[in-house]
C-alpha cells in the first residue's frame, strides 16, 4: 500500500498523506461528492473531478497488482517462476510490462513453434541461439534429424529451430519494448482510400500520412470509424532497417554462421510475428489514449451544459416543432406543472401559420407565458420565424414587451419521451407532447430535467458511439452525480431521478424518498430521513448535506451544512455574536469581518471542526438555500430572428457556446446553424486546447468572418472582436 501511495502521489503531486486519507475513505466506502465536500480537512481541498481521478488511478494500480498476482501463480503452476522472474514482474510499472514478462510463459494456440518442440528441435534452437562462432547450424541439425519425429532432413531441423528462435524473438519483453518506443517516435499512420467515393466524410483521409507521436484524438476516431464503414484501408509504417537494428541490438552477438542464422530467423519474426502485433498495440494504444481524451473532452462539455443557469419561476411555454405531425406545445407553470396542451401547425400553410398563433397567443395571455423554449430540430426555423411574429402579436397587450423566446437544445428530448420514466411521469399524455414538456422544462431548470437522460444522448461529445461504452457511462455518470451534488436537491420536490444522483442514493432510496412524501406529506426536517426504508445511517451520512428540507423549522436544514455540523455551525455564530436566529433575518453583515478575526487555532479548537468547514459554513449561513448557477452569466434570451443571409463579415454578435471540440468551439448566434471559432481565433494567448479558454455555456462575444450559405458553413472569431 505504501508504495502505491507514494505513486500515486507522485503521478498526481499530492502529498501523501492526502493521498492516504483519500484511499481509506473510499475503502470506507464514501462517496466523492461527500468527501469533495466534507472531508476537506483530510484531503486538502481537492474537487470532484481531482478525486475522481485519484479514484481512477487507484483501481487502475490495483487491478495492476492484481494482475501481477495471476501472472504470478500462472507461471508458479508451471514450475518456472525464479527470484529473478519474480523480481521483474513486481517491479513492471504497467499492464504492457507485465503480459511481455508473461508472453513466453502463457498458453498458446498450436504454432509453428510448439510443433518443432515437440519435434525435439528445441534443444537446436537453443544451441544456435549461442552463436558460437565456431559452430555451424548445418552441422548441428545433422544430429536432430529423425523420421520418426517428421524430421526427415537438416532442411526441416533447421526450419524448425529457426521457428523456435523466431517465437522466442517475438516473446523477448525487451525487444517488444525497444520496438514499441521505435514505433511510438518513428513510426507513422498511413491510411488510403478502400473505395472511391469523393463525397465520402472522410476524404480527407484518402491519402494521409501522420507520425503516431504527432496523431490527435479526433484523427484517430475518425480514422477508426472510416475503416469500420469500409472507406479507408489502414496501416503502420515502420522502417524495417530501424526495426532489425533494434532487435539485432537484443538478440545477435558475435559473428558466424550462427549469427546469420539467427539474424535471418529475426527477419522472419518480425515479418510473421511481431510486426503484425506491434501494429495493433500501437493502433490500440492511439485508440485508448483518444477515447479517453473524447471522454475527458465530453465530461468537460457536459457539466457547464448541466450547470446552465436556471430560468425560474417563470410559466414557459415549450414549443417542438415539426412538419406532418405539426408543432407540440406544452404550458408549464413556474415549477414545471403542466398546465395546458395543444397541437398546432404553423408550416401547413399562411391560413395555418395565422391560426397557430392566434391559438398561442390565447394560450399566453391565459397563462401570462414570460418564456417560449423552442426545441432546435426538425422545422425549429420556420417555428422561430412563427415564434417572433407571435411576441410582436402581443402589442397593445397586457404582455406587451414581457415575452421572449430562447432555442433549446432538445438533444435527447425524444429519448426521454418515448422511455419507461415519461410514461411513469406523463400516462395522460402522447410521446410527442412529453418531448414538448421537457423542452419547456430544459429551459426552467436544465439539471433536473437533463438527469432523466442518458448523458450520450445529450450531444456534446465527439464518437460517443466508438468509446468504451462502460467507461464512457462511468465518467458521465460522475459528472452527473457532481453537477447535483454541488446544486443541491430540494427533497419535498425532486423527481426519483435526480434524487437517485444525490450521493449515496441509489434508484430505490430514491423511489422510497418520494413514496413516503407522497404518503406522509412533505419533509418538515432532515433527520426524518432516517425513517426512510432502506435509506440507512450510512446512506444518511452521504445524502443529508446534499439535500434541502425548505419546509423545515430549523434553517441549517435548507443550507448545504452537514447535519453532523450543526453544532459547529452554532458555536460559530456564538463565536462571532450572532444567534440561528440572525441566520433566519439575514442579519449577518458583519460574519465575514468577525470571522476573519478569529484566531483560527481557538476556533477550530471551540467549534470542533477544521478550518476549511468552517469557511464553508460561513459561506451557507451568509446564503442559505443559494443555487451556485444563479451566480453564472444568464442564457441568452430573444425577441426578434436572425437567418443566415443576415450574416456579413465583421458584424459582431452574442453567442452561447454549444460545443468544445479538439479544433475550436461551435457558437450558438441564432441563425440556426452554430458557427465555428477555430482554436487559433478563440484567443491571443497561446492555448493549447479550446477548453482552456472557453466552455459550454458561455456567452462570448464573435465578429463574423466567413459565411458560406451554400455548405452551411459559418466562421467566426472571439479575439477579433473589436468593441
Amino acid at each position: 500500500m505504501d508504495t502505491m501511495i507514494k505513486r500515486l502521489a507522485a503521478e498526481l503531486s499530492l502529498p501523501e498523506e492526502h493521498v492516504r486519507n483519500v484511499i481509506v475513505l473510499l475503502d470506507e466506502g464514501n462517496t466523492i461528492p461527500f468527501i469533495a465536500r466534507y472531508r476537506k480537512e483530510a484531503h486538502g481541498g481537492m474537487d470532484d473531478t481531482k478525486l475522481r481521478e485519484l479514484a481512477d488511478r487507484l483501481n487502475s494500480l490495483r487491478a495492476l497488482e492484481t494482475r501481477k498476482m495471476e501472472v504470478k501463480r500462472s507461471i508458479e503452476n508451471q514450475g518456472k517462476l525464479t527470484p529473478e522472474l519474480e523480481t521483474a514482474i513486481d517491479s513492471a510499472l504497467t499492464q504492457t510490462a507485465v503480459e511481455d514478462i508473461y508472453r513466453p510463459y502463457k498458453l498458446k494456440r498450436r504454432t509453428r513453434a510448439t510443433v518443432a518442440k515437440e519435434r525435439g528441435l528445441e534443444p537446436l534452437a537453443l544451441r544456435i541461439l549461442e552463436q558460437n562462432r565456431d559452430l555451424d547450424p548445418a552441422q548441428l541439425a545433422k544430429d536432430f534429424v529423425d523420421p520418426e519425429k517428421e524430421v526427415p532432413d537438416v532442411d526441416t531441423a533447421l526450419q524448425g529451430a529457426s521457428d523456435v528462435i523466431a517465437e522466442a524473438i517475438s516473446d523477448n519483453a525487451a525487444v517488444r519494448a525497444r520496438l514499441r518506443d521505435t514505433a511510438g517516435k518513428q513510426g507513422r499512420v498511413g491510411t488510403e482510400a478502400a473505395k472511391s467515393d469523393e463525397d465520402s466524410v472522410y476524404s480527407l483521409y484518402y491519402s494521409f500520412r501522420q507520425p503516431v507521436n504527432r496523431m490527435q484524438g479526433h484523427q484517430v476516431l475518425a480514422i477508426n470509424r472510416g475503416e469500420k464503414e469500409g472507406y479507408l484501408k489502414v496501416g503502420l509504417d515502420l522502417d524495417r532497417d530501424l526495426a532489425m537494428n533494434d532487435i539485432g541490438r537484443e538478440v545477435l552477438s558475435g559473428r558466424g554462421k550462427c549469427t546469420d542464422f539467427v539474424r535471418a530467423a529475426a527477419e522472419d519474426s518480425y515479418g510473421r510475428l511481431i510486426f503484425p502485433s506491434l501494429e495493433r498495440e500501437v493502433r490500440a494504444g492511439l485508440t485508448e489514449t483518444a477515447s479517453e481524451g473524447a471522454i475527458r473532452m465530453f465530461a468537460l462539455n457536459l457539466r457547464p451544459l448541466l450547470m446552465q443557469p436556471p430560468v425560474k419561476g417563470a410559466v414557459t411555454m415549450g414549443l417542438d416543432p415539426g412538419y406532418s405531425h405539426g408543432c407540440k406545445i406544452a404550458v408549464v407553470d413556474g415549477t414545471g406543472k403542466v398546465l395546458d396542451t395543444t397541437v398546432v401547425y404553423p408550416t401547413f400553410g399562411q391560413r395555418r401559420k395565422q391560426e397557430a398563433i392566434a391559438e398561442l397567443k390565447k394560450l399566453i395571455l391565459k397563462y401570462r407565458v414570460r418564456h417560449l423554449a423552442i426545441g432546435n430540430g426538425t422545422a425549429s426555423r420556420e417555428t422561430e420565424a412563427m415564434a417572433v411574429e407571435l411576441i410582436q402579436s402581443l402589442a397593445g397587450t397586457s404582455m406587451a414587451g414581457k415575452v421572449s423566446y430562447m432555442m433549446v437544445n432538445e438533444a435527447g428530448a425524444s429519448v426521454y419521451s418515448a422511455s419507461k420514466l415519461a410514461a411513469e411521469e406523463f400516462p395522460q399524455y402522447d410521446v410527442n407532447l412529453r418531448s414538448a414538456v421537457s423542452i419547456a422544462r430544459r429551459l426552467q431548470d436544465p439539471l433536473a430535467e437533463l438527469v432523466k437522460i442518458d448523458p450520450k444522448a445529450i450531444g456534446v461529445g465527439q464518437y460517443q458511439h466508438d468509446m468504451p461504452q462502460a467507461r464512457l457511462d462511468e465518467a458521465l455518470s460522475g459528472v452527473v452525480e457532481d453537477c447535483v451534488n454541488a446544486v443541491g436537491v430540494d427533497v419535498n420536490t425532486a423527481s426519483a431521478s435526480l434524487l437517485q444522483r444525490v450521493a449515496g442514493l441509489n434508484a430505490v432510496t430514491a423511489k422510497n424518498i418520494v413514496a413516503y412524501r407522497e404518503a406522509n406529506g412533505a419533509f418538515t426536517s432532515r433527520n426524518e430521513l432516517k425513517k426512510v426504508p432502506r435509506l440507512g445511517p450510512k446512506a444518511f451520512q452521504q445524502c443529508a448535506g446534499f439535500l434541502r428540507v425548505p419546509e423545515s423549522d430549523d434553517i441549517l436544514d435548507h443550507t448545504g451544512v452537514h447535519p453532523e455540523s450543526y453544532p459547529a455551525a452554532k458555536k460559530l455564530l456564538e463565536l462571532c455574536d450572532y444567534r440561528i436566529e440572525d441566520v433566519e433575518r439575514g442579519e449577518l453583515s458583519q460574519l465575514i469581518p468577525r470571522f476573519s478575526r478569529l484566531k483560527v487555532k481557538e476556533a477550530e479548537a471551540y467549534c470542533g471542526a477544521g478550518a476549511a468547514t468552517l469557511v464553508d459554513i460561513v459561506k451557507e449561513l451568509l446564503k442559505p438555500g443559494r443555487d451556485p448557477r444563479d451566480e453564472l452569466p444568464k442564457p441568452i434570451l430573444r425577441t426578434d430572428v436572425l437567418e443566415m443571409k443576415d450574416l456579413k463579415p465583421g458584424m459582431i454578435l452574442s453567442g452561447t457556446v454549444r460545443n468544445v471540440i479538439d479544433f475550436g468551439a461551435f457558437v450558438d448566434i441564432g441563425v440556426h446553424q452554430d458557427g465555428l471559432v477555430h482554436v487559433s481565433q478563440i484567443s491571443d494567448k497561446f492555448i493549447r486546447h479550446p477548453s482552456e479558454a472557453v466552455r459550454v455555456g458561455d456567452v462570448v462575444r464573435v465578429v463574423v468572418l466567413d459565411v458560406d450559405v451554400n455548405k452551411k458553413r459559418i466562421s467566426l472569431s472571439m479575439k477579433q472582436v473589436k468593441e
